[in-house]
């Protein structure tokens, strides 16, 4: 992720975590999270405890405003597990960097505890230091010390293809955080204002949204007398807040990655379809008649902002992004109820799309234990971890301390999810109060499942800036619910063959490249979508995207298996 848009989404991530990120009752589980107190009965064959802690060594991300050798959770697992960290902290800037001078140096912990959205084991990575003995596999660790990450495992399918690879073993567990808005990332927010000023419906088809953006140009709804309008607007920074994705799912499913299809069960590539290529010629049709902002192509998220923030006036008629903070201020009365979600369009043949990705859950391992670690530091680490598969330990661990970030709901208190209890009910900050130091935030995300977030308490007024941010985020994810494809290519949660994983990464950038920076030159003219065409599609036959698909092929066979 670049900086910027990684900066606003861990922003809304944090919020997420304490608004209504990580549910559940310390007393009651749900059918995917066993009741337990964490620690597993002692097996026959677990080593005598020692008479002092067990000292292990950990590389950790440490978070702006948390301390983690004072860290208060810190201080709560160590008592509970008899254990003595040292901790390597680093900041988020560089956190890989550092994580792969470490293995390299051979110079490594017993542990490595990662933030996912900042650094965490590609795939690649656990399945080369898994079979070069660095990382151990925690299969038989988990069996014995470990209740929850096995019923977790057993009872949730998609959990267990994140966290075991092809050979069977588990050399790291992956952040499990279902992020209900955030699987759901292309959205587009209009400003309703503006349309109710220039009187027209909301937009349903592609059509419908050419004349809504042609009246934001043209006939001033900011009402300054200047015709200053931009009328859409996005960035090229991250995921989720690209223009063209919305735009292409009226015509073709466009994922927003690597531009792949599955149809009956056959790996394509959207990019060379009659469908793309019909898409591309309406987003030209937007950009010649000055409808999309040039700078959607080629700005950073800090820029997008600039034109959604204006101080003088008003001048963004629609934004693309996840969430609406990315480009205007929530809790500015002048914008926060004025841009609202556009349900997908529905374009030629009845297509609507809305790109998903399987839940947010982000390939590989967030947590591994190392070769280094003695068999008293495994079965502590595993049985800490097996904690923050509870509701009661993932809560104190990822959001703070019950009584100090969290406490019971009261009667009346609303859950986020529709028909959900509420189990937990955050604790507001105090303006002027210090940190608390108490929750290890993104490096105690470890399962965290939808109906877990959804019992947090979240109050109903979504336009009351951050403070029910969540639910505004919920509902406008609801009208982009369901309409994904049929079938989905996971490839967020393939395997891919060793042998493979090399040349595959290669295409996969050089591919992705090409199809980004040719839909650009489409788009804004630089080459002609009736005379380039053909040649556009013989250039990917250049970059072999005939073996890209066919590794991709191989791998999600071997997963449907």
């Amino acid at each position: 992720m670049k900086k910027r848009v990684s900066g606003l989404l861990a922003l809304v991530l944090i919020i997420s975590v304490i608004i209504s990120a990580c549910s559940g009752s310390k007393n009651e589980p749900s059918a995917s999270q066993p009741a337990s107190s964490g620690s597993a009965p002692a097996s026959e064959s677990a080593p005598a405890s020692q008479a002092g802690p067990v000292d292990i060594s950990v590389f950790a991300v440490q978070e702006n405003g948390i301390d983690l050798p004072t860290n208060k959770f810190t201080k709560h697992v160590e008592e509970k597990f008899n254990i003595k960290f040292k901790f390597e902290t680093v900041p988020s800037d560089g956190a890989k960097e550092k994580r792969q001078i470490s293995l390299a140096s051979g110079d490594y912990p017993d542990a490595y505890i990662l933030t996912a959205y900042v650094d965490q084991f590609s795939q690649a990575d656990l399945l080369k230091f898994g079979q070069q003995g660095v990382l151990i596999p925690l299969n038989d660790l988990i069996d014995k010390y470990a209740p929850n990450i096995k019923a977790a495992l057993d009872s949730n399918a998609d959990f267990k293809a994140f966290a075991t690879a092809p050979d069977g073993k588990v050399y790291g567990l992956p952040a499990y955080a279902q992020c209900f808005h955030c699987s759901y990332p292309n959205k587009l927010w209009l400003n309703t204002k503006w349309l109710e000023k220039v009187g027209l419906p909301q937009p349903k088809t592609p059509e419908d949204f050419k004349k809504v953006l042609e009246a934001f140009k043209n006939d001033d709804p900011n009402g300054n007398g200047k015709k200053d309008e931009v009328p859409l607007s996005g960035s090229t920074e991250d995921f989720g807040v690209r223009v063209i994705p919305y735009l292409m799912n009226a015509f073709v499913y466009d994922d927003d990655r690597n531009h792949l299809n599955l149809t009956n069960g056959k790996v394509e590539s959207a990019a060379i379809k009659p469908e793309w290529k019909q898409g591309l010629a309406y987003i030209k049709s937007l950009y010649d008649e000055g409808l999309i902002d040039p700078g959607a192509f080629t700005q950073n998220a800090e820029a997008f902002s600039k034109i959604g923030k204006n101080a003088d006036a008003q001048i963004l008629g629609a934004g693309a992004g996840m969430h609406p903070a990315i480009f205007i201020d929530v809790a500015s009365s002048r914008d926060t109820k004025e841009y609202n979600p556009l349900p997908p369009l529905t374009g030629p043949g009845g297509v609507s799309y809305a790109t998903h990705d399987g839940g947010g859950v982000a390939p590989g391992a967030k947590f591994a234990i190392t070769n280094k670690a003695s068999e008293e530091a495994q079965i502590a680490l595993i049985k800490m971890v097996d904690y923050m598969f509870t509701p009661e330990g993932q809560t104190n661990g990822a959001s703070g301390m019950k009584g100090i970030d969290w406490e019971d709901p009261a009667p009346g208190d609303m859950a986020l999810g529709e028909g959900v209890e509420p189990k937990v009910k955050p604790i507001p900050g105090k303006e002027g109060e210090e940190p608390r130091n108490a929750t290890w935030s993104g490096v105690a995300h470890f399962y965290m499942p939808r109906e877990y977030r959804d019992s947090w308490v979240q109050g109903t007024d979504i336009y009351d800036g951050f403070a029910n941010y969540e639910r505004r985020l919920y509902q406008a994810t609801q009208l982009y619910e369901g309409h994904e494809p049929k079938e989905l290519f996971p490839i967020w949660a393939l395997w891919i063959d060793p042998a493979d994983s090399d040349e595959a990464n290669i295409l996969q950038t050089n591919i992705k490249t090409y199809i980004d920076e040719n839909s650009l030159q489409f788009v804004t003219g630089s080459k002609s979508l009736d005379k380039d065409w053909d040649s556009y599609v013989n250039g990917l036959e250049d970059l072999k995207l005939d073996r890209y698909l066919e590794i991709l092929q191989k791998a999600y066979d071997a997963s449907a298996k």
